[in-house]
């Protein structure tokens, strides 16, 4: 197959960049402070545990309505649900261009908002959701009328997530759940939580694991603190559930199959996640390589350095190999059921995640002491692409992924 981007995406891309920079850029300048060196500073309400300010997710929500007015924010979502039905392959090449531009409310790294947006969750209750589901939750979490979080580690088991602890027990026609999350994801403002918890089998087996919609305000529903981490604010919460009682039609999916909704976010989650790293990571090499070029160091240019120019020839090169890498996981994304291309998405999300780290820091150290200060970008774009070599399956499990592909297949 030919990876060069098709010329309807590369059209869209121009339509992009023009919507950005008369609707997204003028916003943006309006509200430099969130975008500047002060801006974990202004994002982060520190007298309230480190969670968002509701003055930075009101800008979001702005640059979401706009976007969704003009069309883009659900390019990637099903046509019946107002998107354009967009391909994996598309929205990699998409997140990608975006990224590339470097931080902005174009694409925000922090809170993984975009003016084309990534809508795992939406796509999970579409699949398995039953009609009422559907109709109470698809256009509001869209709209953000509804924000639905997600609930899968615990203090005790990341990765091995089929050993969780967190039970639920059948009670006439409702559900009892007892235990706890952490990095419970988008909790800060969260309507809603996704509660993975084991109703039948044993620790260890995938089947078992149920996953129930549950409102945050639903007694028995503790959210403890917020996590302070390596880049703020932050919105993942360690969760408390004591008793909390939910009715049967809470199941997201059928009873004891929750795994598969959690493997299918993942899924669409990894394969984004390793195209906003491709395009953030070329955007330090890139800014890298300018700076080198234009500052001058012993009457010549930084540029002229072997030792400025090798490793960002390395990056480089690393980046057009993992340009083909993520396009051609996401096109086999599009072509069969996720589960079958598991180890494709692996291979390009954690040699991604790893390559931006690289690029960030090689972009710090270029850049010298400026390199380091926030008034440049690269620490905030390796404090946030830092994450992705632990969350949602660790760099370690997705090599895991791409070993146990690699040697059944010569096995067989």
């Amino acid at each position: 197959m030919d990876f060069n981007i098709p010329d309807d995406i590369s059209d869209y891309l121009v339509v992009l960049d023009d919507f950005i920079a008369k609707e997204i850029k003028p916003l943006e300048e309006e509200n430099i402070k969130f975008f500047d060196h002060r801006r974990e500073y202004e994002r982060t309400d520190w007298d309230n545990g480190g969670a968002p300010k509701e003055e930075w997710e009101e800008l979001l929500r702005e640059m979401k309505n706009r976007a969704d007015r003009a069309g883009h924010l659900r390019w990637a979502l099903p046509k019946d649900v107002g998107g354009s039905g967009g391909s994996n392959l598309g929205m990699a090449i998409i997140r990608e261009h975006l990224a590339h531009k470097g931080l902005g409310l174009h694409n925000d790294l922090q809170n993984e908002s975009s003016i084309v947006g990534n809508f795992p969750v939406v796509h999970i209750f579409r699949a398995v959701g039953t009609d009422a589901q559907k109709e109470e939750f698809i256009e509001d979490m869209i709209t953000g009328r509804k924000r639905v979080a997600f609930g899968v580690t615990e203090p005790n088991h990341g990765s091995d997530a089929t050993f969780m602890e967190t039970e639920a027990k059948r009670d006439g026609d409702d559900w009892v759940i007892n235990g706890t999350k952490r990095w419970n994801s988008g909790m800060s403002n969260a309507s809603h939580d996704v509660v993975f918890a084991r109703t039948s089998g044993t620790p260890g087996e995938p089947m078992g694991i149920t996953a129930f919609i549950v409102p945050v305000e639903t007694p028995g529903v503790d959210i403890a603190y917020m996590h302070w981490t390596f880049n703020m604010p932050s919105d993942h919460a360690e969760v408390h559930f004591r008793d909390v009682r939910v009715p049967n039609s809470a199941i997201l999916h059928e009873e004891g199959r929750g795994l598969e909704c959690m493997q299918a976010f993942f899924h669409e989650n990894r394969i984004r996640q390793a195209a906003s790293s491709l395009g953030a990571g070329q955007y330090c090499v890139d800014e890298a390589v300018k700076w080198a070029n234009n500052r001058v160091t012993w009457g010549q240019p930084l540029s002229k350095n072997q030792a400025i120019q090798w490793p960002l020839a390395e990056l480089n090169t690393e980046a057009e190999m993992l340009r083909n890498l993520v396009y051609k996981s996401a096109w086999h994304l599009d072509q069969t059921d996720h589960m079958s291309v598991t180890h494709w998405v692996a291979m390009a999300n954690y040699r991604a995640n790893r390559f931006v780290c690289e690029a960030a820091d090689r972009a710090m150290q270029v850049h010298g002491g400026m390199g380091y200060t926030r008034y440049k970008p690269f620490e905030h774009i390796y404090r946030h692409h830092r994450r992705y070599r632990i969350t949602e399956g660790t760099e370690e499990i997705q090599i895991r992924k791409v070993s146990s592909e690699l040697f059944r297949k010569f096995r067989d």
